[in-house]
């Protein structure tokens, strides 16, 4: 059996963690962009979460 070169097994460690992030944050924007909040509630967005309770 011939030896693996140890890099192709690492680029597909790394590619393999990119699609999981992608897909991760694709499935967040996706689930913002496929439900629009109403005007009422876009307005709020524009704004911080955490700043809320201060502003």
């Amino acid at each position: 059996m011939p030896q693996l070169n140890p890099t192709p097994w690492f680029l597909v460690l790394v590619l393999t963690w990119t699609v999981l992030i992608l897909i991760y944050t694709n499935k967040t924007n996706f689930s913002k962009h496929l439900s629009p909040p109403p005007q009422k509630e876009m307005k709020m967005e524009n704004t911080t979460p955490w700043a809320w309770p201060w502003s």
